[in-house]
């Protein structure tokens, strides 16, 4: 049974927590993500979960509670934001490579200095080669479903790296819409029971965790740690289709919208498609065959899959909603270019930079893409490869 309902991506992340239903949870509240863990303890609090609730000093110590009790042999599962991922930096590296199956939400916001708590992609791009899973949703619904599919993925026998759901901070994470919830016993059982593997506290079989590796094995269990992630892509897909039995809902390492006839198409991440499908249909109404992709699964990267669905266009603007300073381009251009390079023939690449700090992203800006990628089919000429848009002059 499934029953629409109003409610924001927090909301949808909590609710996904509580059928979860974690062994313990490590947490420090931060802005947009607080109300998450707002939600999710009052379950606590009211007997909804049997979680234990570990409120720690800091985002740092809340990973490092994550940490120990994943390694214990718990489900584990958090939520953080912006500086509060920054300062689990160090922490991130370490649950991926002891490839433990924490589950955390993540409301994207951009990172200081200057102090700004409105959403961009500054947190997730700067924790992308972390060794986590990253998933981004564009709205409360993908929120939710990609929050239970998370904890599957992230336990799987043949995964066990934990996983980070991204949405925008504000944008998705505090904004209503309508969705539909799973009923709860539907989608617990498609999540499953909690299968630990090798726990610390299975004393009649001691394990340890964290010892130190020197140059005769380093690189050996770092190689095992990427064949590992070269395999999620697959899980990704598997899940997927059991989801889809149950919810009518059908997910892909991307979405491709309209883009099968499409000659110029842009690539955009969250919440920023939705608007950018509205333009695509107004431009396709007038017989322009413009389309979109947009990237689900972020780390690991699907190269040859998104190579195979762009190869075929003329021109492609890559759309960031964060930037590498000093380096030459947005984080999500390099991929994409890096999964074009080898056709021989590849459409023309452009980068734009937008949405910085919680900056909206207008119909116009969508409009003015486009009209761009149109220009650059007819005469060859491009005016700049990387610019920022929607900057006040």
């Amino acid at each position: 049974m499934h029953r629409k309902v109003a409610a924001n991506g927090n909301e949808a992340i909590a609710n996904a927590m509580r059928i979860a239903n974690p062994d313990v949870c490590g947490a420090y509240p931060i802005t947009p993500a607080t109300e998450i863990m707002q939600r999710f303890t009052t379950f606590v609090s009211n007997g909804k979960v049997k979680t234990e609730m570990v409120l720690a000093e800091s985002e740092h110590s809340a990973m490092s509670a994550c940490i120990g009790a994943a390694a214990a042999g718990g489900r584990v599962a958090t939520a953080t934001s912006s500086q509060g991922m920054a300062l689990m930096w160090e922490m991130l590296f370490i649950a991926s490579g002891l490839r433990l199956p924490i589950v955390m939400g993540m409301a994207n916001r951009a990172l200081s200095a200057p102090i700004n708590i409105h959403g961009d992609h500054s947190d997730g791009m700067g924790a992308r080669d972390c060794g986590w899973i990253h998933l981004y949703c564009e709205n409360a619904q993908e929120a939710f479903d990609n929050m239970l599919m998370a904890f599957k993925l992230a336990e799987h026998m043949d995964v066990r790296l934990p996983v980070m759901v991204g949405m925008d901070g504000f944008i998705t994470s505090h904004a209503i819409q309508t969705m539909e919830w799973i009923d709860d016993e539907t989608a617990a059982n498609f999540i499953g029971e909690y299968k630990s593997t090798n726990p610390l506290l299975d004393i009649k079989n001691p394990v340890s965790y964290g010892p130190l590796i020197l140059a005769d094995l380093y690189m050996e269990y770092r190689k095992a740690q990427e064949h590992v992630m070269s395999g999620v892509p697959k899980v990704v897909l598997d899940i997927a289709k059991e989801f889809e039995q149950i919810s009518g809902r059908k997910y892909g390492l991307f979405e491709e919208y309209r883009l099968d006839d499409a000659e110029v198409a842009i690539v955009v991440m969250s919440s920023a498609a939705g608007t950018t499908k509205e333009i695509i249909d107004q431009f396709r109404e007038k017989g322009i065959k413009v389309g979109l992709l947009k990237p689900r699964l972020f780390r690991p990267f699907p190269y040859a899959e998104v190579g195979e669905a762009l190869k075929h266009l003329k021109a492609v603007a890559v759309l960031d909603r964060a930037d590498c300073f000093g380096g030459s381009h947005g984080p999500l251009y390099v991929d994409i270019a890096s999964a074009l390079y080898n056709y021989a023939q590849r459409p023309v690449l452009i980068n734009k930079i937008f949405g910085l700090g919680g900056r909206d992203y207008m119909p116009d800006h969508a409009e003015y893409v486009i009209n761009e990628l149109l220009q650059i089919t007819k005469d060859g000429k491009v005016k700049s490869v990387k610019e920022y848009i929607g900057v006040r002059e």
